[in-house]
């Protein structure tokens, strides 16, 4: 059997998630390019069943899909100024094209806010236009300068959602019924609990009235910021002249919405989920479910070993590893890398007895089952793991969400947390939703993850900075 490559958590978190990425084969770095990367098969498998996921339910929505431009004129940033801001230290921005100087510079798509807003002003005139819901799958580009697979790259995959409404209220109804779409996906598709909530001023999205996400805890108590629904009030419609005549007959600039989750979420699924052995993947988002691997000694056992194998693995729909030239133990080693839920051990003796052999990937449990039962103990093993991985997720984030009352023990709590050392906490505090006491966190590198929508704790209380009266504790944590 192969030789173990993987850094213990315990040892260093930010290696041994590097090391699960790649002997998990789900990417690796694009060298050639600054801070991209390759994602895998494997990789891109996850984000096929993510994709299918947020699809269904955007579209069970009303949302339809559509593709914008990847070059956008430089002045449409400019014309939402603290859209600009907001952006202008990560952009790329493309000056030459055809051997020649560009008359106007185009950047790549940071995000599409601006260019889309250009086209609501041609399709938009009357409230019958409306409500316009549209979402895009697409790459974008930001500059970075330290760079993560998966959680930070200058390019990376998304979606990103962009509606407009005729009155401020339906645009908060969108913006809140997709951050439950999010919770959904993350807490049921990927065994990822969340906490919602609402961003502070200082940490919404450049151009928003106010931002709501969805903030995970990974394996190290740090913080993933895990997808974003912004309100945007009437800024972009009147940055682009969005206007429409209202049922009453007046002229008004709609109100929009944006959204997003990217492949960052694969790096949360690795983190949340996985061990000292590799990958481990909930079944809901597991390229393959379960892998047969045949077990033989002699030719005159592969036959018939083989026959068995391949009826069960085409009835279970499930992949049958027949590779030549390969032990079972590598085989067994190469899928517990690859985070695949279930394997499936079948060898002479089982043919004998009827029997099957299946060990879950997530506790190495094993059990020998009737091959006449063995689809009903696959789906029933399939739902125990998504189960359990999810329990043990919400444990985790339950018990190490802990109380502060006062900046220093905030401090104290977080001010040795590091991606690599881990030992992270959310830490439940009163805070005023003021750029400058999220200032003073970030003194010791921490932010306010999100003001939860459901207060689970003790209500209004003094702000550990300035002592003001507010209404409830918030999240504060170090993050990704």
């Amino acid at each position: 059997m192969a030789e173990s490559r993987i850094t213990p958590r315990s040892q260093d978190f930010a290696a041994w998630y590097q090391d699960v990425v790649l002997e998990g084969d789900m990417a690796e770095p694009a060298e050639i390019v600054k801070g991209c990367m390759v994602i895998k098969a494997n990789g891109y498998a996850v984000w096929e069943a993510l994709q299918r996921a947020f699809d269904d339910r955007f579209k069970a929505a009303g949302h339809q899909n559509l593709y914008f431009p990847l070059l956008i004129p430089q002045s449409f940033l400019k014309k939402e100024a603290e859209h600009v801001e907001g952006f202008s230290p990560e952009l790329a921005v493309v000056t030459i094209a055809g051997g020649r100087e560009l008359e106007e510079p185009y950047v790549i798509r940071p995000t599409s806010e601006t260019i889309i807003g250009h086209f609501f002003a041609r399709w938009i005139q009357s409230w019958r236009d409306l409500p316009v819901l549209i979402n895009q799958w697409a790459n974008v580009v930001r500059w970075e300068l330290r760079t993560r697979m998966f959680l930070r790259t200058t390019e990376f995959l998304w979606q990103e959602g962009h509606t407009a409404h005729a009155t401020h209220e339906e645009a908060l109804e969108e913006v809140l019924r997709i951050l439950d779409i999010y919770a959904d996906v993350a807490e049921n598709v990927m065994a990822m609990p969340v906490i919602k909530g609402s961003k502070t001023s200082g940490e919404k999205f450049a151009g928003a009235l106010r931002s709501y996400s969805i903030e995970a805890m990974m394996q190290n108590g740090l913080a993933l910021q895990a997808g974003t629904s912004h309100d945007l009030g009437q800024n972009f419609g009147k940055a682009f002249d969005v206007q429409f005549q209202t049922r009453e007959g007046t002229l008004d600039y709609v109100w929009q919405t944006s959204w997003g989750v990217s492949t960052r979420l694969i790096g949360g699924l690795i983190m949340t989920h996985s061990d000292d052995k590799g990958l481990v993947l909930p079944p809901r988002v597991a390229p393959f479910p379960g892998v047969i691997v045949p077990i033989y000694r002699k030719d005159d056992e592969r036959g018939p070993v083989l026959e068995t194998a391949r009826k069960i693995a085409a009835d279970l729909k499930i992949k049958l590893d027949d590779r030549e030239g390969q032990t079972p133990g590598a085989k067994f080693f190469h899928w517990e890398r690859r985070g695949v839920p279930v394997v499936m051990e079948l060898g002479p003796r089982d043919l004998a007895s009827g029997n099957i052999v299946i060990k879950r990937r997530d506790s190495s449990a094993k059990e020998t089952v009737a091959q006449t039962s063995v689809r009903e103990k696959l789906e029933s093993t399939l739902g125990a793991i998504q189960k359990d991985l999810y329990a043990a997720a919400k444990r985790r984030l339950e018990d190490n969400c802990v109380l502060a009352n006062s900046i220093q023990e905030v401090e104290d709590i977080l001010r040795e947390v590091t991606a690599e050392k881990g030992g992270g906490k959310f830490v439940m505090a009163h805070l005023k939703d003021d750029p400058a006491t999220d200032a003073r966190l970030k003194e010791f590198k921490a932010t306010v993850r999100n003001i939860p929508m459901v207060d689970n704790y003790d209500g209004p209380g003094a702000c550990v900075v300035t002592g003001e009266q507010v209404p409830q504790r918030v999240v504060i944590a170090k993050a990704y």
